[in-house]
């Protein structure tokens, strides 16, 4: 593991169908598949772990709790143009689980991978 990367876990139901998304419409570059239990993609420094049932993440706690896709933890990429960014993912039958927001930090929508986990897309506010 290099010291500058980042490393998030998420759980998915359907491996293959994670790193299509993720590979096809976020440029992240696939690293190790070990479909169906287990792959991760890469995008810069982070590292997503995408863990099937199969997985040892995917395993039940010990009360017998199976870990699952979703919640609103996730991952913020950011991009430079969020409008025409979300038009191209939406040509591509993409999904959101909002309209875009703005704040005063910028501006975000939250669009939804295959398995139910949330990615913030998120442009910056310009500075004047």
């Amino acid at each position: 593991m290099k010291s500058d990367q980042v490393n998030v876990r998420y759980m998915v139901e359907d491996v293959s169908k994670a790193i299509e998304f993720y590979t096809n419409h976020l440029d992240f570059k696939l690293g190790i598949d070990a479909s169906p239990a287990f792959a991760d993609v890469t995008r810069g420094n982070l590292r997503l772990l995408l863990s099937g049932r199969t997985s040892s993440a995917g395993r039940p706690m010990p009360d017998g709790t199976l870990p699952f896709p979703g919640g609103w933890n996730r991952i913020e990429l950011v991009v430079d143009d969020l409008r025409s960014e979300v038009a191209r993912l939406k040509s591509k039958g993409l999904h959101f689980r909002n309209d875009i927001i703005s704040g005063p930090g910028g501006s975000q929508i939250l669009l939804i991978d295959p398995c139910g986990n949330f990615i913030e897309l998120f442009q910056p506010r310009e500075e004047s």
